[in-house]
């Protein structure tokens, strides 16, 4: 596993600086060493690392997650308010509809199978989006209209939303039923979710406020807590669903909203950890695309992921109508709500492994969403955001 570690981190790195010297995306440089060392090309990586993939995957969110929640300020979101809400369910409602429409046709599958497929791809990826967020929040771009919060916010839950439908959909092609007791997961795991966040984040301010302790052990204690609200998660079962991912982005809030310079040192700690946990992460995401799969598929699933990504603007459109926010924001925040990566390779292989007839495809269509919108997303946000967005 040490082996496998160095050469994630080294190649990745390596592959990472080349492609930001190419005026390319780090990220795609990173995808890229996960293919290559994968299982599905060299096969360099030891099967233990690949067996805790997903862990590490978790991890590397959780951190992310956590640093958007001390920089993420409650009085920003209530500027754009209406929009806040819907930009987490409405663009992602959208693409499933889209890939409803379009998928039977292109694709020639049914509508149920379309259905998994539409909840599997319609998730965007806060590991993508919110440290782009954060750098133009950094940067002061969009921060006086609320564009990089109105976007960290919306990515977080819209993957509650997806995950929910997805697991609902999924029952129903094994013979089960979905009833409105697994549609109420949707509600409770967002409120459930924040409101556990947002009391840890309470019971932390109070704690750092009265106990002196050095900003390191701060982040090991929240990591700690951050790693027990998500395997919570995983113990509540029926209609009280409860959302670990909200519950750290919550408890980063709370935090800041308390102790504001608490949280930006925090935040500056969590920065220099991300630089590991971004590689791990995305290294890791490669791995798992088999890209035999996605060159079986031909042009076809191509055309279908442009096509659902048109609905999902559409809907990210629909969000803004009424604000203030002009076309080259609007714009810019269509952009932004594109990229695909983690819920993708978490849940893509799902469907082939629990036998479904439509498991192949979905997997196909999952790892094509994740080559094709990550670096994408991640190239038109770096170019665009400096010429549509307003600096402060």
């Amino acid at each position: 596993m040490l082996l496998s570690l160095a050469v994630i981190f080294l190649c990745g790195m390596g592959m990472g600086a080349i492609f930001r010297r190419l005026n390319l995306p780090q990220l795609l440089g990173m995808l890229l060493t996960g293919i290559l060392l994968g299982p599905y090309a060299l096969n360099l990586l030891d099967g233990s690392i690949l067996s805790i993939s997903a862990d590490l995957r978790q991890i590397a969110l959780i951190i992310i997650l956590t640093r958007a929640g001390l920089n993420l300020d409650v009085a920003d979101l209530k500027k754009v308010g209406r929009a806040a809400v819907l930009m987490c369910f409405v663009p992602a409602s959208f693409e499933i509809l889209g890939m409803l429409a379009l998928a039977p046709r292109i694709l020639g599958i049914s509508l149920l199978d379309a259905a998994i497929m539409g909840t599997v791809v319609g998730a965007v990826s806060p590991a993508v989006i919110v440290p782009k967020m954060l750098k133009l929040m950094d940067e002061r771009y969009g921060t006086r209209e609320s564009i990089p919060q109105l976007i960290m916010a919306g990515a977080s839950v819209d993957d509650v939303f997806v995950i929910v439908l997805f697991t609902s959909f999924t029952g129903l092609a094994q013979g089960g039923t979905a009833s409105a007791l697994d549609l109420m997961r949707i509600p409770t795991s967002i409120v459930l979710g924040l409101a556990a966040g947002a009391v840890c984040g309470l019971l932390l301010a109070l704690a750092f406020r009265k106990i002196h302790m050095r900003d390191s052990a701060k982040v090991i204690i929240i990591l700690s807590i951050s790693f027990l609200l998500v395997t919570l998660e995983h113990s509540l079962s029926g209609a009280l669903g409860f959302s670990g991912l909200l519950a750290v982005m919550g408890m980063g809030i709370a935090l800041q909203r308390r102790r504001g310079e608490v949280a930006a040192r925090l935040s500056a700690k969590y920065s220099k950890l991300w630089v590991a946990a971004e590689l791990l992460l995305f290294v890791l995401v490669g791995a798992t695309v088999d890209v035999g799969y996605a060159l079986a598929s031909g042009g076809a699933a191509v055309l279908l992921i442009f096509g659902v990504l048109v609905f999902r603007m559409a809907g990210v459109f629909l969000c803004l109508l009424g604000t203030s926010l002009d076309r080259g924001e609007r714009l810019f925040c269509m952009i932004a709500y594109m990229p695909k990566a983690t819920v993708q390779a978490a849940i893509g292989a799902i469907p082939l492994s629990m036998g479904l007839a439509c498991g192949q495809i979905v997997l196909t269509v999952a790892v094509l969403s994740i080559l094709i919108t990550a670096p994408l997303g991640s190239f038109l946000i770096e170019r665009t955001y400096k010429k549509l967005l307003k600096p402060q």
